[in-house]
This record gives C-alpha cells, structure tokens and sequence, in this order.
C-alpha cells in the first residue's frame, strides 16, 4: 500500500474476502499517473521538497562545522542528496477516491474468480478421473477378498493341524478359532465405508452451491486414506496390497489437487 493508503487496507480485504473464501492473495495498490490526456495525478507535476532540503543543508553545514572539514555546501553537493523533488500531489487521497479504488479491486477479483472458475472445471474432471480410479481399484479388491478369505482359511487350517501332529483337535474349537482370524482379516467394512465416501466426494464436485467444498473434500481424502491403508494392512494379500498401493499414488494426487480447490 502507497504511504497514505494503509486506512484503505480495512476495505479492500473485506471486498476481497467476500469473493474468495479460502486460500491467500496477495494484493498490491499502485497509484501511477493518469492516463487520460491532459488528466491530472500523481506524477503530473514535481515541486521541491523545502522541508527536505532545509534538512538536507543544515545538516551538512553541521557536519562541516563539527569536523571541520573543507569545502562549501553547494548546489552541487546539495543536488545529489536523494528525493529533492517529489510529485506535486503527494497525498493519493486527494487525487484518487476510496470509492474508485474499490471499484478496480472489484474489477480485478471479478477477473480472479472468472480465472478460478474455468481452472475448477478442469480440476474437478480430473478429480472425478482420480475418484473413479479409486472406485476401479475398490472394485477389483472387492473381487479378491472371497477367494482370499478362502485361501487364507485353508491355510489356517492346514497350519494347526501340522502344529497339532497327532493331537486331536475339536473341530468346533478349531471352526471359531478360524472364524476369530478371518473376522480380523475381514475388510469388507473398510470396503463399505470407503465406496460411501468417494460416493460423497463426488457429489461435492458435483455440487452446484456457491459455498466453499475444498476443506470438505480435504477431510474426505483423509478419511480415504485412512480407510485404504487399513485395507492394505488387513489384506494380507500380493495382489491387493498392489492394488492399494496405486490407490494411495492417486489419493496423493487427489490430496495435491484438492489444495487448488476452494
């Protein structure tokens, strides 16, 4: 902000903010000359700065007198000290109403929004290609998990009955203590809740409200991940855990993009 514009600081922000709702801009205020022919402004005219420059001579001959040093405060000594001259209106808020500036910051945030806007439609399709990648991914781990649970089934019993040896086992005993292990392998849950979610993340970038949805999928990708890591850690399986892997590759992408989403 120009020296003598920081009262305006207040106003801009709040017209600013009342367009864009999350993340940072940066605003910056020049005033410059006017470019209408034969329109008055800042840098139309200079004048002396006489308060400056009485400083500026005083000063020196103070200077020479103290240290007695040679030579006399001249034109010339006094001309190469800096901003001598200034504009002739060094007050902007005599030359440029509040009224006008706001009227140009409305403008250029008009000008921001219209940018973010076409960026969001991109962003949102390739959101909705990440989203149904995921979906993709969830499919085939759905596919998996019955034969996993089979296999990893017979492998738990093959295992106890070499354990055992020749020690009868209950069979019921041996069923629930099967049945326990399996539960904890289960991830149909993880399944359940991680279609739900990427189903709400879609109808968020579907959504056609003016309100703000970025912090709103944020914590949707949190909860994605949360669920897919837990599917990989449950799965104990080659394939899938190859399948949550390029899950998590497209959550992280998911993560960066959402960051451009307001």
């Amino acid at each position: 902000m120009p020296p003598g514009t920081e009262r305006w600081e207040e106003s801009l922000r709040d017209a600013i903010s009342a367009h864009v709702r999350r993340g940072h801009v940066d605003v910056a205020l020049r005033i410059g000359p006017s470019t209408q022919e034969g329109g008055s402004g800042p840098g139309q005219g200079l004048r002396l700065d006489e308060a400056r420059v009485q400083a500026y001579v005083e000063g020196l001959r103070e200077l020479k007198e103290r240290w007695d040093l040679p030579g006399e405060v001249d034109i010339g000594l006094v001309g190469r000290c800096e901003r001598l001259l200034v504009e002739a209106t060094t007050d902007p808020l005599e030359v440029v109403p509040l009224e006008a500036v706001k009227t140009i910051a409305d403008a250029a945030v008009t000008q921001l929004v219209e940018m973010r806007q076409r960026e969001g439609e991109r962003l949102a399709l390739d959101l909705m290609n990440r989203v149904e990648a995921l979906e993709s991914g969830l499919t085939e781990v759905e596919a998996l998990t019955p034969r996993r649970m089979e296999r990893e089934t017979d492998r738990l019993r093959h295992s106890i009955r070499e354990l055992a040896g020749d020690i009868e086992i209950d069979p019921d005993r041996l069923a629930r203590e099967i049945a326990f292990i399996a539960d904890k392998w289960d991830i149909s849950e993880e399944v359940v809740r991680t279609r739900a979610h990427l189903e709400a993340f879609r109808e968020l970038v579907d959504a056609s409200e003016a309100e703000p949805v970025g912090k709103r999928l944020g914590f949707l990708g949190q909860e994605l991940l949360r669920e897919v890591n837990t599917i990989g850690s449950k799965a104990n399986d080659a394939t899938i855990g190859r399948i949550v892997v390029e899950m998590k590759n497209e959550l992280e992408s998911l993560r960066e993009q959402n960051e451009n989403v307001e």
